[in-house]
């Protein structure tokens, strides 16, 4: 982040909601301060929950206490045949300057910011629009095929050149230094389309989340990125997952969240089997209020004096890997809770037999010990394995 040049400005210069539904130029700067964005958080896409959905790009917005992080989440476009344009960061006079992003016909400038996933910092390698709707690039955009069919493979757009080695999150001396192209600058006097209700909504949501605040998180949020707006049930298993690589989570506290996390999925598929496919009003609370239960067990179970600590050894290095691997699994949505839950289960059976055995052997384990132990682990390695490669996935 830039060093703070005097007392933050907060301008709107106007309100976005007022802003008409289309729009001849690109967006004027919005929101003008003193204080540079941190740095973009490196994190992992979701996969696209349906079929015609596109990528929106995480950010760092800002209100009076400071930047805080908007996490990219898959929406539904306002039309067929426009792209996302994303929002940025541009430093001038002094100024940081917000550029609201916007729907259109071509993906215009976005200050040459490589927000990844498609946009390396000019246009958008993703996708594009054909006869059967939105066909997606699944070399640079996670798209779970048995869900997404309209898929194809272009690695060529991958370009090591834009990697984005010092996460800059905005353009101008001090950040990226890019100057829109001439396709760009005809993109910006096209027709464009507001922000969606839904990403308006996703947006007011992050600006009232404390948690998301860079002066609360220190620039790495926990919630990143979200499969879709209201995706409340995949942030928690992101959450669980970053606990789980960091050791945070101990393989018993895994285990215990994501039962509880199981039985959730269970009470909605119920619920909405028994409603036409749908949540009464009264069952949605009931399900929010259930899910700020687990929100609080994780935050807690993660901020507690339990963590996993395996050693450096060649047994504590191989229970670090297997907890790397159930890790990816949830992250990615491979895991279901229940399969996480069962698979944990069986890591914390391991982890009693070796603090039992050690407990016995004056903290050692006999050459006969290790070889049992080793035999467990690929038992439980074959099953994390088998896990992540079936057909279930974790529910949307």
């Amino acid at each position: 982040m830039r060093k703070l040049l005097g007392p933050a400005i907060f301008v709107f210069v106007f309100a976005l909601f007022a802003l008409p539904a289309t729009s001849s130029a690109q967006i004027a700067v919005g929101i003008s301060v003193h204080i540079g964005p941190p740095a973009l958080p490196v994190y992992t896409q979701p996969p696209c929950p349906v079929e015609g959905y596109m990528w929106i790009p995480g950010y760092w917005g800002w209100r009076t206490e400071g930047y805080y992080w908007v996490p990219g989440v898959w929406v539904a476009p306002p039309r067929v045949g426009v792209f996302w344009t994303p929002g940025y960061w541009g430093f001038a006079g002094g100024l940081y300057g917000w550029h609201a992003g916007y729907w259109g016909p071509h993906v215009g400038f976005y200050g040459g910011i490589n927000y990844g996933f498609g946009y390396g910092g000019v246009g958008f390698v993703g996708g594009r629009w054909g006869a059967g709707g939105f066909v997606y690039n699944t070399a640079v955009m996670n798209v779970n095929t048995t869900v997404v069919h309209n898929t194809y493979v272009d690695r060529t757009v991958i370009n090591n050149t834009t990697v984005n080695n010092n996460r800059y999150s905005f353009n101008g001396q001090g950040g990226v230094t890019a100057q829109p192209n001439v396709a760009e600058q005809a993109a910006a006097r096209e027709n464009h389309f507001q922000p969606t209700s839904s990403q308006l909504a996703h947006e007011q949501t992050a600006r009232a989340d404390n948690n998301q605040l860079a002066s609360v998180n220190h620039g790495r949020p926990a919630n990143v990125a979200m499969d879709s707006v209201n995706g409340r049930r995949y942030n928690q298993q992101g959450r669980i997952a970053n606990g789980v690589s960091s050791g945070q989570l101990t393989a018993g506290e895994t285990k215990n969240l994501e039962g509880r996390e199981a039985g959730l999925n269970k009470e909605i598929h119920n619920d909405r089997t028994a409603n036409g496919g749908s949540l009464t009003p009264q069952e949605r609370r009931q399900v929010n209020q259930q899910q700020n239960n687990l929100s609080k067990s994780i935050y807690n179970d993660k901020h507690n004096a339990n963590t996993a600590t395996y050693g450096n050894n060649e047994v504590g290095q191989r229970r670090n890997n297997q907890q790397q691997r159930i890790a990816n699994g949830i992250r990615s949505g491979q895991m279901s809770p229940s399969e996480a839950a069962k698979t944990e289960g069986h890591e914390q059976n391991i982890n009693h037999q070796i603090a039992a055995d050690r407990q016995a052997n004056g903290g050692k384990l006999t050459p006969a010990e290790k070889k049992n132990i080793n035999k467990q682990q690929n038992s439980a390695s074959k099953q994390i394995y088998k896990e992540k490669h079936n057909e279930k996935t974790a529910p949307k």
